[in-house]
């Protein structure tokens, strides 16, 4: 058994969650990746994985095992990389989460500009509006939108994402523009829910931050819900501006209250701390930046 060929197995076990998704992922019979970590459990004298009819769940050792065996493999890849600077292409698996609307709007429809450049590079979307822990889930970068305090992680800003305040022009015919906060807070709202909480709304006014309840007649998990729910006319939305930008162009859709500019979030590529970063990585979130530059509404403030 070659035990580099087995730690990959075993790690992809790990990060897919399943023996016949990692034999699918690496192109080989389950019965091969099932026989290959039993016999990494015989050498090591422990169990790695507990296995069920069912489901699986790494033990213990089996999670020290895979953070260990992991770095290991990135170290390896980064040698090999640095050994074959400017002999080969980048090759092998980006492992990325980002949220829904982000990756079907903007890196999706751009997808083969990165395939074309790099064939040998292959994508796995994790597509979650939560958090995915990075290290422990095995994943190789996040695209994550607002401030960010975990000291393991490694935050590059790529862009910004601006908030603005906006509706219908039918639904503003039939119900009027809010003038003011106050106003605003009498009309029908279309509001965004993270992890079970409602969003409240952010403005400035004369240099104070202001927060109005973002309780509404429609409340959605997903932003591009928000969107359709605008666009029919629900009501007012408090969203980022990049989601609307065709729209806004064609009329369909106003923005109110802009004296109150809303705040500005940064959109970082987020990786964890103390990896080395495979020259896939690299390109990878090179892509996702320049996506950001050449989108007037998430370009950085000072880009």
């Amino acid at each position: 058994m070659d035990k580099l060929d087995a730690m990959r197995m075993f790690v992809r076990v790990v990060e897919s969650g399943s023996f016949s998704q990692a034999a699918r992922d690496l192109n080989i019979g389950q019965s091969t990746v099932s026989k290959h970590v039993a016999a990494l459990e015989g050498r090591l004298g422990t169990q790695l994985i507990a296995r069920n009819t069912r489901n699986l769940a790494v033990t213990p050792a089996g999670q020290d095992f895979y953070e260990d065996v992991l770095r290991i493999l990135q170290d390896l890849d980064f040698a090999e990389e640095r050994a074959a600077m400017g002999q080969s292409a980048p090759s092998g698996l980006v492992r990325v989460t980002l949220s829904p609307a982000f990756g079907r709007m903007l890196v999706i429809p751009r997808l083969a500009e990165f395939r074309d450049a790099f064939p040998d590079v292959s994508i796995e979307m994790e597509v979650s509006g939560r958090h995915v822990d990075l290290i422990g889930e095995g994943m190789d970068v996040a695209i994550r939108i607002g401030r960010l305090s975990d000291s393991e992680l490694v935050a590059r800003r790529i862009g910004d994402m601006r908030m603005i305040t906006l509706a219908s022009a039918g639904y503003l015919a039939r119900h009027g523009t809010p003038r003011t906060l106050a106003e605003l807070r009498c009309h029908q709202r279309v509001s965004y829910v993270y992890q079970g909480d409602m969003i409240g709304w952010g403005f400035d006014v004369d240099g104070r931050q202001v927060t109005v309840d973002g309780s509404g007649a429609f409340r959605t998990n997903d932003a591009e819900h928000v969107r359709g729910a605008v666009l029919a006319g629900l009501g007012i939305a408090h969203a980022p501006s990049w989601l609307f930008a065709d729209v806004l162009a064609s009329g369909e859709v106003v923005r109110v209250l802009d004296q109150h500019a809303p705040p500005t979030f940064p959109i970082n590529a987020v990786t964890a701390a103390g990896r080395r970063m495979p020259s896939r990585v690299r390109h990878f979130i090179e892509f996702v930046t320049a996506i950001c530059a050449e989108e007037p509404e998430l370009r950085t403030s000072d880009g």
